[in-house]
């Protein structure tokens, strides 16, 4: 009897109303399983389509990349058929594969990029396979015996030497895809070479599917919506300008305390930070665009180089900013009195060079040499010698003396010992942290002009147009004394 209360025993919840639920029991290991088996599936859906978002956001934000997935296939499609074709099969053979592996190896996004991978590849691959035919027929003459000991030291010693020369800055930065290459080259032909009799005819077709492989890469990236690296770089160095520009003023905005919405100031804030993390990108796209032919306004000897320059004067500049940043969040403040006596000079100081980046940003976007940019100097320079004069002329013993009452006025009332608050000279040196600051600011967005004028110097850029104002000339004078 006892059992079988309780088998039919049940939980009821009672419920406000005289209503009342029965508690189903749990279900057993097969329900576990399939309700586990449901909460995968759920998990991995959700991560499924989280990916196919960021894709569409990605291929919304830049077009081009979609661009060049079509270009990939495209390249990959044509070159295919050589190895689907009968009478193509016909004469490259099993050889037709180099021609598709090239294709995937040396295609890139960048018209520069291609042009480095093709150029290397093939010079590394005609030069790997001439040296070891080379030696491939000095071992021949000399017997069965010599053959294999003249095969291995070569290997080691050209494998060796190419390796070696990667470490060689001026190799890396321009061949080191092609001394990979001139060692996997090489390695294959003096080893297939031991074996393989017709080693001529091998040769001359992986050159030959190689070749064109390249040229197929050439051709796609060139003439279907080409991606080139020297305007890359050029767009680069110009938003880093202006994200300077914009860090500037968000920073001395924000810690002035003057009119701005916060959200923007925060996003005009982090500016300096693409500046900073953006010379690994400048230097890969200065090396590539030293490979692409002439395109647009760019020659073919166009100075990159001096696009470097002024990317590292711009993070000079991007190293002072993030200093003033990291004053706005400093716990020792400057008292709002002191800090009101500078607002007007350090907002000026600020307006005007950034007035500069402006113009320089202007200049390196039109590649016209600006006619207003020592104007602009001048301003600035004379800007940051009246914050000089007001933090000489600054009244500190009076501000001392003052502020020494306030503060043991305040700690007597308060019952606290004097040494628990910061002194009065520490309140003020924040506040000449930030002025030293923009002094210096200042002077490196010199340097900047120096870089920008030598780049439109050297790439010669359109003269300015004539008609300068009558007034320019006392500022001339000016710029002339700083």
């Amino acid at each position: 009897m006892a059992n079988k209360a309780s088998s039919r025993l049940e939980w009821r919840i009672n419920v406000p109303g005289g209503t009342s639920k029965v508690l189903e029991p749990e279900s057993g290991a097969v329900g576990k399983i399939w309700v586990g088996l449901k909460g995968c599936m759920g998990i991995i859906v959700w991560k499924v389509w989280r990916v196919l978002e960021n894709a569409w956001h990605i291929g919304v934000a830049d077009p081009r990349k979609v661009i060049h997935c079509i270009k990939v296939g495209l390249a990959l499609s044509i070159v295919s058929l050589f190895y689907y074709m009968r009478p193509l099969y016909d004469d490259f053979g099993g050889n037709a594969m180099w021609a598709v592996m090239t294709v995937v190896v040396v295609f890139e996004y960048t018209v520069g990029a291609t042009f480095y991978k093709c150029i290397n590849r093939v010079i590394a691959t005609f030069l790997a396979g001439a040296l070891g035919v080379g030696i491939h027929l000095v071992a021949e003459q000399s017997g069965d015996q010599l053959k294999p000991i003249i095969l291995g030291i070569s290997v080691f010693l050209f494998a060796s030497a190419a390796t070696f020369s990667r470490f060689i800055p001026s190799v890396k930065a321009r061949f080191d895809y092609g001394a990979m290459i001139f060692i996997l080259t090489f390695s294959l032909v003096s080893v297939s070479g031991y074996r393989v009799v017709e080693l001529f005819e091998l040769a001359h077709m992986r050159l030959s599917t190689i070749a064109i492989g390249t040229s197929l890469c050439i051709l796609v990236t060139m003439l279907f919506c080409p991606v080139w690296a020297g305007c890359e770089l050029h767009h680069l160095i110009h938003q880093n300008m202006e994200k300077l520009a914009d860090s500037l003023d968000g920073c001395v905005t924000e810690y002035f305390k003057e009119n701005g919405s916060e959200e923007d100031l925060k996003k005009k804030m982090q500016g300096y930070k693409c500046v900073l993390n953006s010379k690994a990108a400048e230097e890969s796209m200065a090396n590539f665009a030293r490979w692409e032919p002439t395109h647009g306004r760019f020659n073919f000897r166009h100075p990159w180089k001096q696009y470097l320059k002024i990317g590292a004067s711009l993070r000079n500049c991007a190293y002072c900013i993030e200093t003033l940043n990291s004053c706005i969040s400093s716990e020792i403040q400057a008292p709002p009195c002191l800090r009101k006596h500078f607002s007007n000079k350090c907002m000026k100081a600020s307006s005007y060079s950034i007035n500069v980046l402006k113009e320089l940003a202007i200049t390196i976007m039109k590649m016209k040499k600006s006619s207003n940019i020592d104007i602009k100097v001048a301003e600035m320079n004379f800007a940051v010698e009246e914050l000089v004069d007001a933090l000489k002329s600054l009244p500190t013993t009076h501000f001392i003396a003052t502020t020494t009452g306030e503060e043991s006025t305040k700690a007597k009332a308060e019952g606290v010992e004097g040494s628990e608050h910061p002194s009065p000279i520490i309140k003020v040196l924040p506040l000449v942290k930030v002025v030293s600051l923009m002094v210096e600011i200042a002077t490196r967005i010199g340097g900047v002009v120096n870089a920008v004028k030598e780049l439109a110097r050297l790439a010669e850029f359109k003269a300015a147009k004539d008609g300068k104002p009558k007034q320019n000339q006392p500022t001339d004078k000016l710029v002339s004394d700083h």
